[in-house]
């Protein structure tokens, strides 16, 4: 029987294939037609692998390769343009590997403070871009939910604080809001206030001022976004902040995915305002080129997420309280170091080239917008403010652009599915990877144009 924590010749064989072939997955074009497979199939290829004396390293590996892997679908393929899709860049891809080898606690300071303060580097960029002060700070956790589901319970905590109050409360946001806002919500037991979208699918502070005076719930905190998911729209953020203020609520500002665009200098002031936020959430894993799973949560004052957030025991009573440990600034304790591959990019490649990245994305979707409005057959559906390119095909109804995304999908073409806007149904591209061209996209819009 193999000893799991033996390096030994074999261990040492397994390395290097295992090493080898993530060298090649970076290297190689990913295969386009790789794709979920029915689960009876999967079930069938995985009898016996986990077993009372194991298969092995290699042919483990060999299951992963020709098995696994094949029934998974590439989401930093140029061409999956669906949901909102990933690019890690090629250091921060390496790097995950040493962090997944390093064995680094990163919940505390006295276990891993280099981690953390490496970490903590790359939070206060994300923090000056915002227009934060120097003395804000935050932790990065697993995606878009936890940040949003962390920075709740951190507004809930102050408004208790500051009310006294403790009977049912509220969150305003609009439909737009991404669905793990909704999903909080339903987890804190607290509810929603509706708040109308303008044309473009925006909260503005007019209506978000409406929105709270047709309420008789206690509300608590205002969720906008920045960079909707299925538009692509940035809230009307310094309006927002202004009722905000005037109601004494906390304003958080999800920004999973639109807010990588704060730097780009053709994006920036569309974000105007989120300066005055309280706390925001992006997430590196979608559109600043990082690994899964990598998402910030930065507070403007960190101090109320401590008083929310801080775990307290037996053993845990000789824990350092005067250094940054993150597990005090989210629902968490446990956590791997997972901001430091974004970290050791941006070291890597210099911050100037993120925004150059980002730049030609934004360009490609701006490119592709003008094309589809000069289009016969194809509608632009509103203003392209950041890289979702939102259209509709004239006179097609559902089945039809389910048939087009799954045929196309299925040749591997290019992965791109059907959403809804004002209630029709219509198609939705998210660009996040420089290396998607125009001219790669001429082919898909030809497919419509008949």
């Amino acid at each position: 029987m193999a000893d799991m924590h033996t390096w030994d010749e074999h261990t040492d064989l397994a390395a290097h294939s295992v090493i080898g072939y993530a060298i090649e997955r970076l290297k190689v074009a990913k295969d386009p037609h790789w794709g979920a497979v029915p689960a009876e199939r999967l079930r069938a290829a995985l009898h016996g692998v986990v077993c009372d004396d194991g298969i092995g390293a290699h042919r483990a590996l060999q299951v992963f390769r020709d098995v696994l892997m094949p029934a998974c679908r590439p989401m930093d393929d140029p061409m999956n343009l669906a949901y909102v899709a990933t690019a890690p860049s090629n250091a921060s891809t390496l790097f995950d590997l040493v962090v997944s080898a390093s064995s680094i606690f990163g919940g505390q300071w006295e276990a891993g403070a280099g981690a953390i303060a490496a970490e903590n580097q790359a939070l206060a960029w994300l923090a000056s871009l915002a227009g934060y002060p120097e003395s804000a700070g935050g932790v990065f956790v697993s995606g878009g939910s936890a940040a949003n589901l962390s920075a709740l319970v951190t507004a809930r905590s102050v408004h208790r604080k500051r009310t006294g109050r403790r009977g049912p409360l509220a969150i305003a946001a609009t439909s737009e809001v991404h669905a793990s806002v909704r999903a909080t919500a339903n987890v804190m037991d607290v509810d929603i206030v509706p708040v109308d979208v303008d044309p473009s699918g925006r909260m503005t502070g007019e209506a978000l001022r409406a929105g709270l005076r047709t309420t008789d719930r206690e509300v608590f905190a205002v969720v906008a976004t920045g960079g909707t998911t299925n538009a692509g729209a940035v809230d009307e953020l310094a309006s927002i902040a202004d009722v905000c203020e005037e109601h004494a609520l906390w304003m958080h500002v999800d920004g999973a995915y639109g807010l990588a665009a704060l730097c780009a200098p053709s994006t920036r002031s569309v974000f105007d305002g989120i300066e005055r936020s309280d706390s925001f959430g992006i997430d590196p894993h979608k559109w600043l080129f990082a690994p899964y799973d990598c998402a910030a949560l930065v507070y403007r004052d960190p101090a109320p997420a401590v008083v929310a957030h801080a775990q307290h025991g037996d053993y845990l009573a000789t824990v350092d309280r005067t250094e940054w440990n993150p597990s005090d600034y989210a629902y968490h304790l446990s956590r791997r170091a997972r901001g430091l591959p974004l970290w050791f990019s941006l070291a890597t490649y210099g911050t100037r080239a993120y925004g150059d990245a980002i730049e030609t994305t934004l360009r490609t979707a701006r490119e592709f917008a003008r094309l589809v409005e000069a289009s016969r057959s194809c509608r632009l559906l509103v203003e392209q403010q950041l890289s979702v390119v939102l259209f509709s095909r004239r006179g097609w109804n559902l089945q039809e652009y389910q048939a087009w995304s799954h045929r196309h999908s299925a040749e591997g073409d290019w992965l791109v599915v059907p959403t809804f806007w004002h209630g029709e149904p219509c198609l939705r591209m998210c660009i996040v990877n420089p290396r998607t061209t125009v001219s790669m996209l001429y082919p898909l819009l030809e497919s419509l144009d008949v």
